[in-house]
């Protein structure tokens, strides 16, 4: 099959030369699910079974379609983002076979659904005059799906319940009749409206959140400049503070009020290109850390339980830091080419499938297997801000660029809890944890991606 017809001679031989490229990596990316699933299911078996198989043919599948979808409406495209999100989801199936085999199905139907979010976003609605990117619908109504996401948030404040029945309650759903327990935590949708509000605000009004400076005038006719920002910069910055206030105090969620902060930090930064926003942006951060550290409120204790057991672990590896530490023997172990699937003791972590799947990848693949996977995800970072160079709007960069801030800050933050570089929080690392909100929204973000990609290749 040949690319549309209507395609000029020059953007043709681009198409062609997409197809090819993303065809071998898809092929690479099977090879690899494929040898992981099965060298599993002879561990766990004796042989191969269907029950480790299926997911990895659903999850194949599933890339098929969505490639030749692609293929035939999006041909000009980013040719590594969907080979790049089809390895790491697949690579998450198998270690949730590994890890919570109880979980595997609900996973893989997330994984299906993912992905037919990521082509529909790709490819829904059609570019219109003036807006070859079709994302006036996005762009336009940024209030609207603002509102919508933190009203969300506050249902989750109100109705919120937990699927495992006690702690932290992020989640909104419960049974519903044919789909049994279903369950979506609307804070990981509120990170990608956030992504689209500050996108929009900025292409709009990018002028007015540069840093201006003012001088004062002192004795003996001394003056001192200072870099002041305008009460339109202000106002955005206190509504993302007090929102990290809101989610850090309510919610107790550490690592979802640090990510929505160090987004729009990023975003204020490209923006103004003020490193003066970034300085005063950090130091508010960590006072309001080391206050809700220090205040002896019971809503707090989440975060001093975090930070007491991210500087001294060890003398408390049987009690309040038997998760991390167990994490850190678990990277120790791996070594350079690790365990092997299903050959290490990973299932010792608590909550090792969602929060510690970074250090399973390391256990069981070892140091090889965790440095591809961080390769994984710094290329699609990458890839986004290449994309945002690329694109011709600025609502269009500004949109790539905040979405791979989104997924960079986000694997930082994990990856840095899981080794102890930083204090562990409760975010997922995108596409390998388990989690199926997770999933969704990061598939949602990606299929952005391609939209901004198809826009920025058709020159």
């Amino acid at each position: 099959m040949r690319p549309r017809a209507d395609l000029p001679p020059h953007l043709e031989e681009r198409a062609l030369r997409v197809r090819s490229s993303e065809r071998r990596l898809l092929a690479l990316a099977a090879a690899f699910v494929g040898v992981s699933a099965s060298s599993y299911s002879l561990v766990a078996s004796g042989r191969l079974t269907w029950t480790h198989l299926w997911p990895a043919i659903a999850w194949a599948a599933a890339l098929v379609s969505a490639h030749l979808v692609l293929d035939r409406s999006c041909p000009l495209r980013d040719p590594l983002l969907l080979p790049i999100v089809g390895l790491l989801a697949g690579w998450g199936l198998v270690l949730v076979d590994r890890l919570a085999p109880s979980f595997l199905v609900r996973q893989t139907v997330w994984v299906v659904m993912g992905t037919a979010a990521l082509v529909l976003l790709s490819l829904w609605p059609q570019p219109r005059p003036g807006d070859p990117a079709g994302l006036r619908w996005l762009r336009r109504y940024r209030y609207t799906w603002l509102v919508a996401g933190l009203a969300l948030l506050g249902l989750t404040l109100l109705f919120g319940v937990n699927p495992s029945g006690a702690g932290l309650r992020f989640w909104l759903g419960g049974r519903l009749p044919l789909l049994g327990d279903v369950y979506f935590q609307p804070s990981e949708l509120l990170k990608l409206l956030a992504v689209a509000f500050l996108a929009s605000y900025m292409a709009e009004k990018g002028g007015l959140v540069s840093l201006r400076s003012i001088c004062i005038r002192l004795p003996q006719g001394a003056q001192l400049e200072l870099a002041l920002p305008p009460l339109a910069y202000l106002a955005p910055l206190v509504v993302m503070w007090g929102l990290s206030l809101l989610m850090l105090v309510w919610q107790r969620d550490l690592g979802a009020a640090t990510l929505f902060f160090l987004l729009f930090l990023t975003m204020l930064y490209l923006a103004s290109g003020r490193w003066e926003a970034v300085v005063s942006g950090l130091v508010l951060l960590t006072a309001t850390v080391a206050a809700a550290y220090l205040l002896p409120l019971d809503e707090l204790g989440i975060v001093r339980l975090r930070i007491d057991t991210w500087l001294h672990p060890w003398p408390e590896a049987q009690g309040r830091a038997f998760q991390i530490v167990q994490s850190l023997l678990a990277l120790a172990a791996g070594g350079l080419l690790g365990q092997g699937v299903g050959q290490g003791f990973p299932t010792y972590i608590p909550v090792v499938h969602s929060d510690f799947a970074f250090a399973a990848v390391a256990e069981e693949w070892g140091l090889v297997g965790a440095l591809t996977a961080v390769l994984c995800l710094t290329v699609l970072v990458y890839r986004g801000l290449r994309l945002a160079v690329l694109a011709r709007r600025p609502f269009s960069a500004f949109l790539a660029a905040g979405i791979s801030a989104l997924i960079g800050i986000q694997s930082l933050i994990i990856m840095g809890g899981v080794t102890k570089l930083l204090p562990l929080t409760g975010v997922t690392l995108p596409f390998l944890s388990y989690g199926g909100s997770s999933m969704l929204v990061s598939c949602m973000a990606v299929g952005l991606l391609m939209k901004t990609s198809s826009e920025a290749l058709s020159e």
